[in-house]
């Protein structure tokens, strides 16, 4: 692991412990070259996966992207940050266990939206209009008529 201050390579481990959820490993550095302290998280990774874009171009799979998609559709919503960890784990999950190396961005972007519908209305219809690229009032209003379709007669109010 490389130092982020003075870029030194051979850096050591202090100390390795779990995550409270026990999706990663927390390693406390040292650099030997500058005395530099830092803290790493390193996932299990199943194997490496490959997103095809609607273009037909190939990118390496990047969590943290998935995540910032995430937080950008739960901005300011009322929604418990172990929660969303447990939905962006599953997802990762549920892609590294198809089998397939390469998974095409639809099915991460379909996998994420049934996330978010379980989480949190107002940001799955956030995400939704970026993803389904929006155009119209009536866009909302037919996956506003969606999420009221699948509410259950005792959710209603």
């Amino acid at each position: 692991m490389r130092c982020p201050y003075c870029g030194g390579e051979d850096t050591q481990v202090k100390d390795s412990r779990p995550t409270e959820d026990g999706a990663a490993i927390r390693r406390r550095r040292v650099c030997p070259s500058c005395g530099g302290r830092f803290t790493t998280f390193e996932r299990v990774q199943l194997r490496e996966l490959i997103v095809v874009k609607r273009s037909g171009r190939r990118v390496p799979f990047d969590r943290d992207k998935l995540m910032r998609s995430v937080e950008v559709a739960l901005r300011k919503r009322p929604v418990d940050p172990e929660r969303v960890e447990r939905m962006v784990n599953g997802i990762v999950r549920q892609l590294e266990s198809s089998g397939e190396p390469e998974i095409a961005s639809e099915q991460i972007g379909e996998a994420l939206m049934e996330g978010l519908k379980s989480l949190d209305d107002v940001a799955y219809v956030r995400f939704a209009s970026v993803y389904k690229n929006f155009r119209e009032a009536k866009d909302f209003e037919q996956v506003l008529g969606e999420l009221s379709a699948d509410e259950t007669p005792s959710a209603r109010k």
